[in-house]
């Protein structure tokens, strides 16, 4: 029965071997060694150490391979017997006309093959159907029996297999079906078989119109039946294909209805066809060339859909059971691919090689010389083929195997039977098969038995590796197999002549190579008798090989001397009986040759194909072959006299070989007797030491064996060198004396044994006679010794000399460390005498410790316990007092100086080093000169800086010290930060990037824009941060008020012609407003990098460059007062607020002169120095100065009237009633100010918001955004026609009023002075068109942007009262930042924005940039903080200014970032 999937069985295992490191580094010896168990299996599996794992060295992007096509069940050999009958039958039927469809029974596929051969062997179709034996069939071909599958058998016999046979026999009269299959709809139709060249039959090209055309052609012959001889009935004559002969349709048997279509053959070339032999199998060869990745990727990918799984979850039984499944499987055709049999010469091994092609790391090297690397086994000194000069390939030069899952390598041995080793580099394991050579013959029987056919047409079948069996079908016939699974990173075995078969698991790399020991030599010859009776070529000559290792038998190991000796002696005996048998035969020419010279062909049997070496006989007349003696008759019909014989060696030279042979081999024996008479004193004479090395040497020079013996020798040797080496140390040491090495002495005891060991050693040694003396020297030594010890208290110098004797000695005696004892009890005590002496210095606490260890190892007695007793007493004290001053200096509460001195004091009388202590004093006299610094410092001509009294803090704090100045000195120190904390507040915007001394000091670079741009932009990003640099002045020099008021004197004259020169500069740059504004080096540059222009452009009234209106804080006018709700929004055009200070300019918050006044008064209580007050006190100084001459210039005669002149303007525009209809206005703009849209609703609107308890604030923003849209709509459709100026301002007092306009602007301060000058500055000039539509656009633009924010802000807010109006507590009120409480509502809107992108994280709608008004309009409605500014558009143009400060961009007020 045919094993199936689920029945296959696995065989059992084979041996296992993991050996040591020491047995891994003889690989042959250890494969001899295992030989006996590992033989009997067939194969064996080595698991080397672990830590053993060679790299691998093959090139992977250059390595490139076209593997082999398997078919898997062409493979089996019964299943290629079946396959190859069904390809026969289905050619048959194929020829009659019909496709073969192989029928199903029992829901399984016939075995057609199976039905024939049980059929014949029950004796025929005939003699079944006559004793109906059809059941017993259907029984054998294991259907279950009464379902009447006999008749079922019967009929598919009779429709499909019977004409065939008959057919096979001749008989070809037997009525048949010609369309056997035309109602098998059911049926499986039969595609033959891929086997390469399996068909032979091809296809005709002919159709039947050729036939007609043949038979037209003017030959009578052709018109004749072959059956009835007569040419009647043209129309009825059918032509064969074949052989073009004719017959008639009713002829054939059975007859035809009419002539049939396509390609028909008669019935002599049906059975012509059908009787041809098969063809040889084997392998084709991929189209495909493929590198290890596209290999593996192929191989992983037809792995993992086969099996449905990833391809390492996939168990290697699963696996297993597939493959036998397939292979057995007619049906089911899967091929896989094989990289088989790839050189590594041409490719490159696994294995690091040594050559001169890449040089090689020390670990490659070490790989690369290992007895397991595949390209060494083969040609190490123990190996039979290192003897063989050329590079066989497969034998020994290894070939690589790169694997699929399925790729199979069938049942064979290796060539010469030799062995053969393989190594998993990596990948999945590898399935083998193997078998025993004691069962080699019987697996030969049984495949042949099972499948004759095969062997019929290939009789070296199993030579040719492409041939495989179930091992349960071997195993159920007697054959004895075993298997195992080859991992990643182990060896495979086999041993000479047993068969192995096998299959990979999946992807995987291995590399084999052949190999041959001393004991293969039998094995060898009895292989090249097998290839003669087989006449299958030798791979070499097996002659050859024994007689070049008898050449040279001093370079052959024992072992293989011995064997080669053994098969060197049958060699001879049997060429002596083949050379006499030839003389008999009457040959007597004889030519010497060296066969060696001659190639592998020319000298190769024209019978057996045996490789001659040793002799071959020729002839003079048929000079193109020769036979080996065993043929001496199949070489040529010609006379005898004409043959002669051509040898290599005459017979007189082959015992001569043989003789030194034997000499090697035996040349061990008598090396023995002389090595076994030395060491064992037989004739009782001790050998010296260079006698032994000389036999030791000769074993090494001879290669003998490393036996036991030899062993004994080295041992021998061994032992008297070291027992020589350390005699002479011993000498050596004496000498030294006290300088000798440490760790050298032996002990008495030692030096007997020593002794002893030298006079029972086999060899003679003078140095004997040195260590008797020595041993002599030491005794009397003990002895002086123990009378020493015996009389104690000896004196110290007497003890003292004895064991300096004994040092000398070189060896150590039991009465020397007696000796020791008392020395170094002595020493000890001597030791703590002086360490407690009065006059001494004190020892630390180390010391006393190490005096208490030691102590307690010398040799006890009462003064030793005395002086510990004292020592611990002194210590537990020192020990104490250390631990108090260990908390004086890490208590939290620190102690006052006097409770330190107390402490200091007391422990000073104890004769100990403490460092706690002496820590503690270094303390208190840095905390007295601490005191000492503070009173200098408080009692100066001047009060103390701030920066000293922060550094006397710091030093102060780390004092362990109690200090009563200190706290004195933190409360001046907070105080002081208490000032500049709300002088910071006072001026500086949140989140500025100066400082408060540089916004108080005047700004000495304003000439410079780059300069002052340039530095600002290293403000924002951190990068300069240096509060004197502008004023020139060192640390030490802000300690002195004169150089800071010189100092900020000179800084205000830099800063206004700087300014001066900057204003120049940059009017001098052109306009962005102009058309043909184009990028230069003059060209303005905004705050964001980019160069402003167009539309949105504004410029700095003070440094008069140009910016974008987007990126800067930019003036609101609908902030203009209005003085009534009747009144016109507009006023008078020159009150609008319209002027703009970019942020290089306005640096701060610009507080009014009445905050900075209060600041000056605060910082006169402060008993501290800061650098900050006395540049306030400057500022002051120089804002009250510009106050008076502001003043005074208003106050004149000629500014009085224009001033007055305004004050008309104004009061006339502000009694003026707003005409009810657009149309009725004139067109002057101080007459008609206002403009269609304002209505009567204005009033309702401004009564709406003063009243704010009436509305919520959600009203208040829709009422403001209403009328602001309007009001904005309406100043945008008036712009046409604003005209003036207002007053005409004569030069005389212009230049003037610019000047001081100029000069305010500088000042970081708000005066109303300021405001006044702008407005009639501005009356006296035309309005500026081109800056008011700028902001109105940006105005506009702002509040589109914010309307969204709005009702973000009011879904907050709904929220709060939801949660029990948290909005109205007045805790939490009182807790919010005084900016936000004073702010007004619009202040308090911004808060709620702030909190409402807090929540987002900054996800919420776009906010915009503030704007900032006019300083006088701030103040007007905030006291010290800025008014509620509004936004001046989206934050886009942001984008543009964060990647150059490398800032976030959550959107900022703009006092926050500039």
């Amino acid at each position: 029965m045919e094993p199936g999937s689920d029945d296959f069985l696995p065989p059992p295992e084979c041996p296992v071997f993991e050996p040591s490191w020491a047995e891994f580094r003889d690989p042959l010896g250890y494969i001899a060694k295992i030989r006996p168990i590992a033989e009997k299996s067939g194969i064996c599996k080595i698991r080397p150490p672990a830590d053993w794992q060679p790299p691998f060295a093959v090139e992977v992007d250059n390595f490139r391979f076209t593997p082999r096509i398997q078919r898997l069940n062409e493979l089996e050999a019964q299943t290629r017997v079946k396959l190859n009958y069904l390809d026969q039958i289905a050619k048959f039927w194929e020829i009659q006309g019909s496709s073969l469809k192989i029928p199903n029974v029992e829901r399984r596929i016939l075995d057609l093959y199976s039905l024939s051969k049980i059929v014949v062997e029950e004796g025929g179709y005939e003699a079944i159907c006559k004793d109906r034996r059809w059941a017993r069939v259907a029984q054998r071909l294991n259907y279950p029996p009464g379902k009447n599958i006999g008749s079922l058998l019967r009929s598919h016999y009779e429709r499909i297999v019977y004409p065939y046979e008959m057919y096979q026999s001749g008989a070809n009269l037997v009525q048949c079906n010609t369309r056997p299959f035309d109602n098998e709809e059911k049926d499986k139709e039969y595609k033959p078989h891929s086997i390469p060249l399996r068909q032979s039959v091809q296809p005709s090209k002919f159709n039947s119109y050729g036939r007609r055309a043949k038979r037209l052609q003017p030959d009578i012959e052709s018109y004749v039946c072959r059956m009835c001889s007569r040419g009647d009935e043209d129309d009825k004559l059918l032509l064969c294909d074949g052989c073009d002969d004719n017959y008639h349709i009713f002829c054939l048997l059975p007859p035809l209805p009419e002539i049939p279509k396509g390609v028909w053959r008669c019935p002599k070339c049906v059975m012509a066809e059908c009787k041809r032999p098969p063809e040889a199998f084997g392998f084709e060869q991929a189209t495909r060339e493929y590198t290890l990745q596209s290999f593996g990727e192929m191989a992983d990918s037809f792995k993992a859909d086969y099996f449905n799984m990833p391809v390492h979850m996939v168990p290697t039984e699963l696996v297993e059971k597939e493959f036998w499944r397939l292979v057995n499987s007619i049906e089911e055709d899967v091929t896989v691919e094989y990289g088989a049999d790839i050189h590594s010469k041409e490719f490159g091994s696994g294995f690091p090689v040594s050559d001169s092609k890449r040089h090689l790391t020390p670990e490659e090297e070490e790989y690369a010389t290992s007895g397991w690397n595949l390209n060494v086994m083969p040609v190490l000194e123990q190996s039979v083929l290192c003897h063989i000069n050329a590079d066989i390939s497969g034998m020994k030069v290894p070939w690589l195997y790169v694997g699929m899952v399925f790729s199979a390598f069938c049942w064979h041995i290796e060539d010469h039977w030799s062995y053969s080793i393989n190594y998993l580099h990596w990948g999945e394991p590898k399935t083998w098969y193997g078998v025993p050579s004691l069962a080699a013959e019987h697996l030969e029987e049984v495949m042949k038995k099972l499948t004759p056919e095969l062997f019929d047409s290939q009789p070296d079948l199993l030579h040719q590796l492409v041939t495989l069996m179930n091992p349960n079908t071997l195993m159920s016939h007697g054959v004895p197999v075993v298997r195992t699974n080859q991992c990643a990173g182990e060896f495979v075995i086999t041993f000479p002549r047993a068969y192995h078969s096998g299959f990979n698991q999946g992807y995987n790399f291995a590399e084999a190579v052949n190999f041959c020991t001393a004991d293969w030599l039998p094995a060898g010859r009895q292989c090249i008798e097998h290839y003669r009776r087989l006449r299958r070529y030798c791979v070499f000559s097996h002659e050859e090989l024994i007689c070049k290792m008898a050449a040279c038998p001093e370079k052959l190991d024992l072992n293989l001397a011995a064997a080669v000796h053994k098969e060197m002696f049958i060699m001879v005996q049997e060429e002596r009986r083949l050379r006499k048998a030839l003389l008999e035969k009457g040959v007597t020419e004889a030519e010497r040759e060296a066969f060696e010279l001659l190639p592998d062909d020319e000298r190769q049997c024209i019978k057996c194909k045996t490789t001659c070496f040793l002799s071959a006989l020729a002839c003079y007349d048929c000079p193109d072959g020769l036979v080996c003696l065993s043929h001496i008759n199949d070489l040529c019909k010609c006379s005898s006299s004409r043959q002669y014989l051509r040898y290599r060696y005459t017979l007189d030279e082959l015992p001569a070989m043989l003789h030194k042979l034997k000499v090697r081999a035996e040349s061990f024996d008598t090396w023995a007797n002389k090595v076994r008479v030395a060491l064992e004193v037989e004739d009782g004479r001790k050998r010296s030491l260079e006698e032994l090395r000389a036999l030791e040497s000769e074993a090494r020079e001879r290669r003998f064996p490393n036996s036991e013996l030899l062993q004994r020798l080295k041992n021998c040797l061994s032992e008297a060198e070291a027992c020589v080496s350390r005699a002479l140390g011993l000498v050596s040491g004496q000498e030294a004396g006290p300088h000798r090495v440490a760790g050298l002495q032996m002990t008495l005891a030692e030096l007997r044994a020593f002794l002893d060991q030298m006079n029972n050693l086999p060899c003679a040694m003078h140095q004997i006679g040195d260590v008797k003396g020595i041993l002599e020297q030491v005794e009397a030594y003990q002895a002086e010794a123990r009378e020493a010890l015996a009389s104690l208290p000896s004196s110290p110098g007497l003890l003292q000399s004895l064991l300096e004797r004994g040092q000398q000695l070189g060896v150590e005696v039991p009465e020397a460390q007696q000796l020791q004892r008392q020395v170094e009890q002595a020493q000890w005590l001597d030791e703590v005498k002086r360490t407690l002496a009065p006059s001494a210095r004190r020892g630390t606490l180390a010391v006393m410790r190490g005096l208490l260890v030691a102590g307690a190892s010398v040799a006890p007695s009462p003064a030793v316990d005395k002086a510990r007793a004292e020592l611990q007493e002194l210590l537990t004290i020192a020990e104490r007092w250390e631990e108090k001053a260990h908390l004086c200096l890490e208590a939290r509460q620190k102690h006052p100086p006097a409770t330190l001195e107390a402490i200091i004091r007391e422990a000073e009388n104890i004769p100990v080093h403490l460092p706690n202590i002496q820590a503690l004093k270094e303390a208190l006299a840095k905390a007295r000169a601490w005191i000492a610094d503070v009173d200098e410092i408080q009692n100066g001509d001047h009060y103390p800086c701030l920066d000293d009294l922060e550094g006397l803090v710091a030093v102060g704090r780390d004092l362990p010290v109690g200090l009563e100045e200190l706290r004195q000195l933190e409360l001046q120190v907070l105080t002081a930060h208490s000032w500049r904390e709300k002088a910071s507040k006072t001026f500086l915007k949140k989140n500025s990037c100066y400082t408060l001394l540089e916004v108080l000091c005047p700004c000495a670079d304003a000439g410079s824009d780059s300069t002052k741009r340039s530095r600002w932009m290293e403000k924002e990003l951190g990068l300069y941060k240096s509060d004197t640099e502008l004023l020139g002045l060192s640390a030490q020099d802000l300690r002195d008020p004169g150089s800071v008021i010189v100092a900020f004197k000179e800084g205000e004259q830099k800063e206004k012609e700087g300014i001066l020169q900057l204003r120049r500069t940059n009017s001098a740059k052109p306009s962005p407003l102009a058309s043909s504004t184009t990028a230069s080096s003059a060209t303005s540059i905004c705050v964001c990098g980019q160069v402003p222009a167009g539309v949105g452009a504004l410029q700095c009234d003070l440094c008069q460059d140009w910016f974008h209106g987007r990126c800067v804080s930019v003036p609101r006018l609908l902030s203009s007062p209005r003085p009534n709700p009747t009144s016109s929004p507009l006023l008078a055009w020159w009150e609008w607020d319209t002027k703009f200070l970019c942020p290089l300019c306005m640096r701060s918050r610009r507080p009014r002169l009445e905050t900075i006044l209060a600041l000056l008064v605060a910082l006169q209580r402060l008993p501290v120095r800061l650098p900050e007050g006395e540049a306030l006190q400057c500022l002051t100084e120089r804002a009250i100065s510009w106050q008076g001459r502001a003043r005074q210039a208003l106050a004149s005669e000629d500014v009085t009237a224009l001033l007055g002149r305004l004050a008309e303007l104004r009061q006339r525009l502000q009694t003026e009633p707003r005409p009810e209809e657009p149309s009725a206005c004139p067109s002057a703009p101080a007459s008609d100010p206002l403009g269609e849209g304002s209505g009567k609703n204005t009033p309702k609107v401004q009564g709406l918001l003063e009243n704010g308890d009436s509305v919520t604030s959600s009203e208040k923003a829709a009422l403001e955004e209403g009328s602001g849209k309007r009001d904005l709509e309406m100043l945008s459709s008036l712009l046409p026609q604003l005209s003036g100026p207002a007053l005409e301002l004569p030069e005389a007092t212009r230049a003037p009023l610019e000047e001081l306009m100029m000069e305010g602007d500088l000042l970081e301060v708000t005066l109303d002075e300021n405001h006044s000058i702008w407005q009639l500055l501005q009356a006296g000039q035309s309005p500026d068109l081109e800056r008011i539509r700028t902001l109105l656009e940006l105005e506009k633009a702002e509040r589109h942007g914010s309307r969204a924010r709005g009702r973000a802000l009011e879904r907050r807010r709904r929220r709060k009262v939801d949660r029990g109006g948290e909005g109205d507590d007045p805790a939490r009120e009182e807790l919010e930042p005084k900016r936000v409480r004073s702010s007004g509502p619009e202040a308090e809107e911004a808060q709620e924005e702030e909190e409402l992108e807090e929540e987002t994280g900054g996800e919420g709608p776009p906010t915009s940039l503030p704007t900032t008004g006019s300083p006088s309009t701030q103040e007007n409605q905030n006291g010290l903080e800025p008014a509620p500014e509004a936004t001046s558009g989206p934050l886009a143009p942001f984008s543009t200014l964060t990647p150059q400060l490398h800032l976030p961009s959550p959107p900022q007020p703009p006092q926050q970032q500039l």
